[in-house]
């Protein structure tokens, strides 16, 4: 540890001394609270532990499994021997569990029950992964978490930067295979501080966490809470009802969305007449409708923002009101420019790539060079989203390059051709266009545009079941469109632009 450096581990032990007996963790049904004197003391604990299994720095954890205090302790237990964590989207299919497993190489692996019957099935091919242990409950077979736990809490300390890796967060597939974002002890706590500025937390609020922690915002709004001494109210998995019942009994201050999560909330409020009024900050992605709803139904103030898992969550932040349809002004720490396919900055007005310089920017692609030496060229990162400022400093969205098409049904990360490749696996499908569709639900939709080879047949159900079976659920299509034609531009390949057109209704 340097003279300047600052970790995240530094961090559990600053707030065991500030806030020691104040309640930094309870979960969802009240049943315990853990204060950060408490957090403090079980990471060290968890720290030792892991230490004794053979963890040294640099070294991956990895987990499959809901939120719970215990996974939350276990980003601490990894920043102090300087390990790096793993979490996994358990909403991902079996074979691209495996392909993280397999590409990040953690040497321990935490999973939830509810995981078991899966990680089993594939633990003949993990071949780095020396321990097994399960997160919260007995298993046979899996060592469990409080009897590595069961120690003084001394560890030797490794000598941790904050420019070393903290976390790997894998993002959507790019040309079918996902890729693993490497993010600092410097990248959280810059998020930390961006969160907590913005959203003017303290000590006094609380925050509703239900976001997973493999996604950046779930993770880094929970640490957000945690670095201004707040409390964080847990919920492993989202019930509408549940989380605007505790919003109404815990006085619930703060959170991040993903349509439909506070139209859920808004509908059950008015089901059961509650008060929600101490929610008075909402941040992430929503329709005009709903957050318009929130601000005058509950008189909160909804924050609309731009940012990747590669930005730590942010570029861009701004309270929804000043700019409605908007995703707010840069960062302080985070220089965003808008650039043209030759990397020259766009004039005012005009629509460019999104591209970010500073510290909030990720370490790289793990173990993808090319892949991060092209994202990172002429020193800014590239993210592969258009968009345009206005003569105020707004940021406008504007969509995906063509290179680099997003879709984002529910907050996930979609990309149309990791879809498409397993459409196309089907025997009776000749050739598929996937796309983005406005989704009264999700805000937006996946539609499949597909060509069937002659005689065969197939129907919307079967085709989108097919889908379901082999990608994590969440990417199959929720419409699917046959036609007899798909347009082709004169090289041959699909004009996606003219199918968008024709069929993007």
């Amino acid at each position: 540890m340097g003279l300047y450096d600052f970790t995240y581990y530094d961090l559990v032990n600053r707030n065991g001394a500030s806030y020691g007996s104040r309640t930094a963790w309870l979960d969802g049904a009240g049943a315990r609270g853990i204060t950060f004197a408490q957090v403090r003391e079980r990471v060290d604990r968890l720290a030792c532990g892991l230490q004794k299994l053979g963890i040294a720095k640099g070294d991956r954890v990895g987990v499959l499994a809901k939120n719970s205090a215990e996974y939350f302790f276990l980003f601490g237990a990894a920043a102090a021997l300087g390990a790096v964590m793993l979490p996994i989207n358990w909403r991902l299919a079996a074979e691209e569990v495996e392909f993280i497993l397999k590409d990040g190489e953690p040497k321990v692996l935490f999973v939830d029950g509810e995981y078991q019957a899966l990680i089993e099935g594939m633990k003949n091919r993990l071949t780095t992964v020396e321990s097994y242990r399960a997160l919260g409950y007995e298993a046979e077979g899996l060592g469990d978490i409080a009897s590595l736990m069961d120690n003084d809490g001394v560890f030797h300390r490794e000598e941790v930067s904050s420019d070393d890796g903290f976390v790997i967060i894998y993002t959507a597939a790019v040309a079918g295979r996902p890729r693993g974002a490497f993010l600092s002890h410097r990248n959280v706590l810059l998020a930390d501080f961006h969160f907590d500025f913005f959203l003017n937390i303290n000590a006094k609020d609380v925050h509703l966490s239900f976001l997973p922690f493999f996604h950046v915002g779930g993770l880094f709004m929970a640490t957000a809470a945690f670095h201004a001494g707040a409390l964080n109210l847990s919920l492993n998995r989202f019930d509408a009802s549940q989380a605007a019942e505790f919003i109404h009994e815990k006085k619930v201050s703060f959170m991040m969305v993903f349509s439909p999560v506070l139209s859920s909330i808004l509908d059950e409020q008015s089901k059961k007449d509650m008060d929600l009024s101490s929610l008075r900050a909402v941040t992430g992605i929503d329709t005009p409708e709903t957050i318009e709803r929130y601000e005058k139904t509950i008189g909160g103030t909804f924050y609309s923002m731009y940012g990747q898992t590669e930005t730590s969550c942010l570029a861009t932040f701004g309270a929804y009101r000043e700019r409605p349809g908007a995703a707010g002004k840069m960062l302080p720490l985070a220089e965003v420019t808008l650039v043209d396919d030759y990397d020259r900055p766009v004039p005012t007005g005009q629509v460019g790539e999104i591209t970010v310089r500073g510290p909030m920017v990720f370490k790289g692609y793990w173990r993808l060079p090319e892949d991060t030496a092209y994202t990172f060229r002429e020193g800014r990162h590239h993210t592969g989203d258009l968009g345009r400022f206005d003569e105020e400093g707004f940021l406008w969205y504007a969509g995906r390059k063509a290179e680099k098409e997003l879709i984002k049904p529910g907050g996930e990360n979609v990309y149309p051709a990791e879809v498409e490749k397993v459409i196309l696996q089907h025997p009776a499908v000749e050739r598929t266009v996937v796309f983005g569709v406005p989704d009264p639900k999700w805000k937006e939709g996946i539609k499949a545009v597909c060509t069937l080879k002659e005689g065969g047949t197939l129907t919307v159900e079967a085709l989108i079941s097919f889908v379901g079976e082999r990608i994590a659920r969440y990417k199959k299509p929720q419409y699917v469109e046959f036609v007899s034609e798909i347009p082709l531009l004169p090289d041959g390949s699909v004009d996606r632009a003219k199918v968008k057109a024709l069929y993007g209704n």
